[in-house]
């Protein structure tokens, strides 16, 4: 599958402010990573490749490869003192040697109108994608100032988690236009029925 093309469209979010904490929002409402053309989307839609990379060679693995990260990021960002030390240090490990694998290589080569775009040195594998979004995790988990940034969503049964980058560090949502108008609505309704009480 190619990049770029026609694909299907997703409903993936990428407004978390990190790549990590993308991962974590293909959870809700429901499994966003339900297929190998949806990881496909989400891989291209994050930036993990540049458009038009092919990658024909995901399969069934590369689900279970992100799944699994994407739980261990999870029980590490969401709450890590929560989390019984054992399986902690598990979710630490499995981040730790998923970072160790290399990274694909990015190259600058002209395109046909002579603009340089970025292209990379092969076909990526799974192991170096994992790589990146493992690398973003332990840069959010040692940073302290984005750590402190990380926010739960207020909204009603939102499990989303997103970075704060707001001015005052005032954002109560994973997203205003989601989120944020369910609240202003339904505040509005409540106000209604007090009024014609």
């Amino acid at each position: 599958m190619a990049l770029g093309t026609a694909t299907p469209a997703y409903e993936l979010r990428f407004d978390a402010g990190r790549i990590c904490l993308d991962l974590l929002a293909t959870t809700h409402p429901a499994e966003r990573l339900d297929s190998v053309e949806a990881l496909c989307a989400w891989i291209g839609g994050a930036g993990l490749v540049p458009d038009g990379t092919p990658l024909a060679h995901a399969d069934g693995h590369w689900l279970v490869g992100f799944r699994e990260l994407r739980a261990h990021i999870g029980r590490l960002v969401r709450a890590p003192h929560a989390v019984d030390p054992p399986s902690r240090d598990r979710s630490l490990a499995h981040v730790n040697e998923a970072a160790r694998a290399s990274t694909p290589a990015p190259l600058a080569v002209p395109a046909e109108d002579g603009c340089l775009i970025r292209e990379l040195a092969g076909s990526p594998t799974c192991a170096e994608l994992l790589a990146l979004v493992a690398r973003d995790a332990v840069e959010l988990l040692t940073d302290p100032v984005a750590r402190a940034a990380v926010r739960e969503c207020e909204g009603d049964n939102c499990p989303l988690v997103y970075l704060d980058t707001s001015r005052g560090r005032r954002r109560r949502w994973c997203s205003s236009e989601v989120c944020g108008n369910r609240e202003r609505v339904a505040r509005h309704r409540r106000r209604a029925a007090l009024a014609r009480a």
